[in-house]
């Protein structure tokens, strides 16, 4: 086993590693759409709380989007290595719609198995997070 630490993708905001290669999988943890080395969270903006005055699910989507491509690139993977995704939703009424057509643009030549579903929140400000499976095998 070994773990993967991007360079681009944001830092965990916990002791985790972006991913973990076991044989020919690469499982990776979650992530969201946070930047790398700041607070920015693309999409959100926050009140002097830090709660989530508004968003833009779009700009959310293709940052989270980006990241994973930037976990994948750095453990040696690509795209159409992804099998397996989980995508957690705060809010599937209001953001399925846009999340599943950003989703299409990325994933339309791969179509890794998906699941999709809703949670209360997520640990940082942000309204969806991925969690992926890669096949590294022949």
């Amino acid at each position: 086993m070994s773990k993967i630490q991007s360079n681009k993708a944001p830092e965990p905001v916990g002791l985790y590693p972006h991913a973990r290669r076991v044989g020919n999988f690469l499982y990776l943890s979650g992530i969201g759409p946070r930047e790398r080395g700041n607070k920015k969270i693309p999409g959100v903006d926050l009140d002097n709380n830090g709660n989530i005055v508004s968003y833009d699910i779009a700009t959310q989507c293709r940052s989270v989007f980006d990241n994973i491509g930037y976990v994948l690139e750095d453990a040696g993977a690509e795209w159409k290595d992804l099998i397996d995704v989980t995508v957690f939703l705060t809010n599937m009424r209001d953001d399925f719609k846009t999340y599943n057509e950003i989703y299409a643009e990325y994933f339309k030549d791969v179509q890794p198995c998906r699941t999709t579903v809703e949670v209360k929140s997520l640990p940082t400000p942000i309204a969806i997070e991925l969690k992926c499976i890669a096949y590294l095998g022949s």
